[in-house]
């Protein structure tokens, strides 16, 4: 009987990545200075952010696992042999394929690349029990250390790729939300109007990225009662003359997301709603406003907090104020160190990118019912911050259909 190997190299055709080998260099050389700090001999990232982040490569799960190894010389991508060659044309280092032929091939790969016996790096938020079970029965790690804190912070500073990368997805937000303003009518279905957006901007994605990969971008189009999540999924609800829409488009390239949120309105908006709709207007311009170097996450939610308490509505405050920009979508990535919250003490710095975007949620049955959210994407700079949004917002725009 022919033995089946646990793992072999399967390379082939050219490679196409998202960033030059250069940038990629750069960021595991910064990778490998917080492991020495660490006194990290070998890290293992399984997350989707990390493995794009340090070798460009997203990977498509399906209950199969998936990992990088990064040692002080060599990045080591280890995927499924279901993808073949793929995570090889589209990452950076070297790969290794592992075969489904007995269970946990891929910790065989992991630790042919690892060995054993060393002090492991890996990201605490996200190696499940029974995958921590698996690293201390293959690697048998003298120490496990958590990196997933110092690759975040490392992530939170764009380099001048990744800027030019966010900039061109904010422009593909606008142009979806442009394509969702024309789809409005009395009558139309909310899964219409975000087919329109999302078509949009997949069709804008190809023609500046011609040698992507195409995945994942999508829109939440709300109306009505919907609009009271800020992450409600699309329906088939038909929309009717004086709804309160939420226009959420969002692009991914290469697995970096951005995003576009704007109210609107059905064709008219009435005398409580437009008030509620301009507060929100004025919390949001206020809130880019305290956006600049030197100023922490928590002082500027404390100072919107005070804007909107002193108005009455901070009761109807749905969740922080904003977050930063990079490798994230809404099942992957977060870096909840750059978040406007309360309990966030980070200080915003140049390099950094982060959104504004207050919602007000009032309930059903209240005047002005439902949920109204505006949000911008700004670079801070060394003086205060850039809005790359361009999609106008408030009233004088958003009264559409």
């Amino acid at each position: 009987m022919n033995q089946r190997p646990a793992y072999f190299r399967f390379h082939q055709g050219p490679r196409t990545l998202p960033f030059t080998p250069a940038e990629y260099d750069t960021r595991l050389a910064g990778l490998r200075r917080a492991m020495a700090e660490a006194g990290v001999e070998v890290a293992l990232f399984t997350s989707m952010q990390n493995i794009a982040y340090y070798a460009g490569f997203l990977y498509c799960a399906f209950g199969r696992p998936y990992g990088l190894v990064v040692t002080p010389s060599d990045s080591v991508t280890i995927s499924a042999n279901i993808d073949g060659a793929q995570p090889w044309r589209r990452g950076h280092g070297d790969n290794l394929t592992y075969t489904d032929w007995a269970r946990d091939n891929f910790w065989r790969a992991v630790a042919h690349v690892a060995g054993s016996g060393r002090a492991v790096g890996f990201e605490c938020d996200h190696l499940t029990l029974q995958q921590s079970a698996k690293l201390d029965a293959f690697l048998a790690p003298r120490a496990r250390i958590d990196l997933a804190p110092a690759t975040m912070r490392q992530r939170m500073f764009k380099s001048p790729a990744e800027l030019a990368l966010i900039r061109a997805g904010a422009a593909v937000a606008d142009l979806g939300g442009y394509a969702i303003r024309e789809a409005v009518r009395e009558g139309a279905r909310e899964i219409d109007v975000a087919m329109a957006g999302r078509d949009a901007m997949e069709r804008e994605i190809a023609r500046r990225f011609p040698k992507a990969e195409y995945r994942d971008t999508w829109v939440w189009f709300q109306s009505g009662l919907n609009t009271d999540g800020a992450h409600n999924p699309v329906t088939a609800r038909r929309l009717h003359v004086g709804d309160i829409l939420s226009l959420n488009t969002f692009p991914m390239i290469s697995g970096y997301y951005t995003a576009l949120e704007r109210t609107m309105f059905l064709r008219e908006v009435d005398d409580a709603s437009l008030a509620l709709w301009q507060a929100n207007v004025a919390a949001h311009e206020y809130g880019m406003s305290l956006l600049k170097p030197g100023a922490s996450c928590g002082e500027v939610t404390a100072k919107i907090n005070a804007h909107l308490a002193e108005r009455d509505l901070l009761q109807y405050r749905s969740f922080g104020y904003g977050h930063s920009f990079g490798i994230l979508s809404h099942y992957y990535g977060r870096e909840a160190g750059l978040e406007l919250r309360e309990d966030i003490e980070t200080v915003l710095q140049p390099g950094m990118v982060i959104s504004m975007e207050p919602m007000l949620t009032v309930p059903q049955g209240q005047p002005g019912a439902g949920g109204y959210r505006e949000h911008d994407i700004l670079i801070v700079s060394e003086t205060g911050a850039e809005n790359i949004t361009g999609y106008p917002y408030g009233p004088e725009f958003n009264v559409v259909g």
